[in-house]
């Protein structure tokens, strides 16, 4: 780019419309299976599991209440992590790029806090581990979802967002596999994923990446304050996308973080480790279908609310299966409903997101503000589901869960700038 130091500026924050080859989306998508990989797989087992071997609880509430509470503590950090770590990345103005250092930064730091969770022993440095890795994990996430934004054209939005949640399915059953057949040992387990999360992001570091040339405007405490209020009065669609987010991803957390749970202590199921494998490849078929599937369908037609409507409504419809038909072939079957779903509002909803950002300038924060719709309810859906089984058990978790979904789906009907 060239000009005059403000045309340069404009030209790096305007509009994307040249599209993306298959390499770039190739090295995105294999960055977020490092990624979910990573994240997914103590969340699923491994960090449920080091709990446990420390509690030796009498009753399991006690350990998923542990596990809740370390949860919510790193789902604080994230709150800070994800809008500062955007704010920051759109006004670095490394020669490497705008996202690329805290890409690395990121992904180096995450890594490091699970080799170290790895070794914990006590709640206090498993808790404070866990913290340091999802910070890691919102760093990194925050400057890699940014570059959807950055660099895609809208026309394409929706088929690179599928790369974007594919992953995310096919990350949980390949870190499973790893850490029940291969990497048995806690230390292993966190650092087989550790290891191919680094690996894994560094074919992404390795593309171009926009250079901002230097501003001399200092980001200031209270601006990263006042930049985490968007008002909704002033950017309604911003607000009801967010709401949608929110109500949608809590729906799907309180559904799958107890799946383990259920299948033990709410079906009896003497084989429950292996029937969650089972669960989550089936859920992982229809979620790699629906994100890219859909995706690319919703850039065909440019549309976007009805995708993400009627995937709300999929995981509402898995999650009152799930609270009336106790029994694991409805399991199953609603596993690949909740798949198809899911699946179909990650790719759609974050090509939305991009859609409805405030300022081209604060991308990264404004995206960073969307992800913590994702980020929290993963980290309260443990406590907030404990609790939900011991007052009214696990039909009332998932009827919480059905609600969650179909409310999600009536708020991003109230979009009016994306059809």
């Amino acid at each position: 780019m060239t000009g005059a130091g403000g045309t340069t500026v404009v030209a790096v924050l305007a509009e994307p419309t040249r599209r993306v080859p298959g390499r770039w989306i190739a090295a995105f998508a294999t960055a977020w299976l490092g990624i979910w990989m990573a994240q997914l797989t103590p969340i699923q087992l491994l960090l449920p599991a080091q709990i446990d071997r420390r509690l030796h609880p009498e009753h399991w509430i006690d350990s998923v209440v542990a596990f809740g509470v370390i949860s919510g503590i790193a789902g604080a950090c994230a709150i800070v992590a994800y809008p500062l770590a955007g704010a920051l990345s759109d006004r670095t103005t490394s020669r490497f790029g705008r996202r690329r250092p805290w890409i690395a930064g990121g992904a180096v730091l995450f890594a490091a806090a699970l080799l170290l969770l790895g070794l914990q022993v006590t709640l206090v440095g498993i808790g404070v581990c866990w913290a340091l890795a999802l910070t890691g994990f919102c760093v990194l996430t925050a400057a890699l979802t940014a570059t959807i934004s950055d660099q895609v054209p809208v026309p394409q939005r929706g088929f690179v967002s599928g790369w974007l949640s594919a992953p995310q399915a096919i990350g949980t059953i390949l870190g499973l596999l790893l850490v029940t057949m291969l990497f048995t040992g806690q230390f292993a387990g966190y650092a087989v994923v550790a290891a191919l999360l680094l690996c894994l992001t560094i074919p992404f570091l390795l593309l171009p990446d926009a250079v901002l040339p230097a501003r001399h405007e200092r980001l200031t405490l209270r601006e990263v304050v006042e930049g985490l209020w968007i008002s909704p009065r002033e950017h309604p669609d911003f607000g009801w996308t967010l709401l949608s987010r929110v109500l949608v991803s809590l729906g799907n957390a309180l559904g799958t973080t107890l799946l383990l749970y259920f299948l033990m202590f709410g079906l009896g199921d003497a084989n429950a480790e292996d029937d969650l494998i089972l669960l989550t490849l089936v859920y992982m078929v229809f979620v790699i279908v629906a994100s890219i599937g859909f995706g690319r369908l919703s850039d065909v037609l440019n549309r976007r609310k009805l995708f993400v409507f009627v995937a709300a409504g999929l995981q509402g419809v898995a999650a009152v299966m799930l609270a009336f038909i106790p029994a694991l072939p409805a399991a199953m079957v609603a596993a690949g409903i909740l798949g198809l779903g899911y699946g179909a509002f990650l790719s759609v909803d974050q090509a939305l997101a991009t859609q409805v950002l405030p300022d081209p300038a604060t991308r990264g924060k404004d995206l960073g503000i969307m992800n913590i719709a994702t980020a929290v309810p993963q980290a309260v859906a443990p406590l907030l589901g404990a609790g939900v089984v011991a007052a009214f058990g696990f039909p009332g978790l998932f009827v919480l869960a059905g609600l969650c979904a179909f409310a999600g789906a009536i708020a991003v009907e109230k979009v009016t700038a994306v059809r």
